[in-house]
């Protein structure tokens, strides 16, 4: 079996206004996404709320209508919970159980110099789609918005015997590749210009470029396989978007993103920081 465990706290990881049925499949889907990064499907899950007594019947219906949806959509039943009252913030968790074949499991550890670094769909989406909604920059296609809101885990792919390591996207992708290196004992070089964005993100600007690369919330996967297995990478991810990114090289185990001229890019931190 494999377990992974993710809350959502108003204020933190969801704001007060967002919707109610919005926020109940978000929460599912981080749990979703953890499980895809190991290749795992998902069997069932566990919830634990915690809600202000004031909180209103229609929160109420709107939320467990968000689960409802995903479980029927991601056949992951609700096996059981707890909740609680509290004076604020609600708190939300899901405890999720997925299942895989013996000797199937992509880890963080596996990866080895030489080796390439993929990534799914687009990066930086979500991280801008919060400011937008504080009113910090524009998302006049509600694009950007719509991906912070609403992510789309990427289960079902046939990557065992393929990649060699896999996490997914949630702290940043410096910040998550980071994992992967110290796992794998190894160093990792991403080239900027690489990275997929979608149109919204670039309509943001250059400016953007630390922020979509360390804001995370992406719930993409970050997948590690030696260059010439790249062919059979595209045919697992032939639904998706997929981009070569980066290496992993020998040395200390840490990221380096350089751009086109190959000189270092300061991004300030890796990723978001729970503390």
């Amino acid at each position: 079996a494999v377990l992974t465990v993710d809350q959502m706290i108003e204020g933190v990881h969801f704001l007060p206004d967002d919707p109610p049925d919005l926020v109940a499949r978000k929460l599912m889907r981080r749990n979703l996404s953890d499980l895809a990064a190991m290749g795992a499907r998902p069997e069932g899950y566990l919830l634990a709320t915690a809600l202000r007594a004031d909180t209103p019947e229609a929160w109420l219906a709107g939320f467990a209508a968000g689960l409802a949806a995903d479980q029927a959509a991601f056949g992951a039943p609700l096996w059981g919970g707890d909740s609680s009252s509290t004076p604020g913030p609600v708190t939300t968790a899901i405890t999720m159980i997925g299942s895989l074949e013996p000797g199937t499991a992509l880890r963080r550890g596996g990866a080895r110099p030489g080796e390439a670094i993929f990534v799914t769909g687009t990066i930086g989406d979500a991280v801008l789609g919060l400011q937008a909604a504080r009113g910090e920059i524009g998302d006049p296609t509600g694009v950007l918005q719509a991906r912070r809101l609403l992510p789309t885990p990427r289960t079902g792919l046939a990557l065992a015997g393929i990649a060699t390591a896999a996490i997914d996207v949630s702290d940043g992708l410096v910040q998550d590749l980071g994992h992967v290196c110290r796992a794998s004992g190894c160093g990792a070089v991403i080239e900027a210009g690489l990275v997929p964005l979608s149109d919204a993100v670039r309509a943001a600007g250059p400016g953007c470029r630390a922020t979509i690369l360390t804001g995370g919330d992406d719930y993409e996967l970050l997948i590690a396989a030696p260059a010439w297995r790249q062919a059979a990478l595209e045919a697992a991810c032939a639904e998706l978007r997929l981009t070569r990114i980066g290496r992993f090289v020998a040395g200390t185990p840490e990221v380096v993103v350089v751009d086109e001229d190959g000189r270092p890019v300061p991004l300030g931190r890796a990723g978001w920081q729970h503390f």
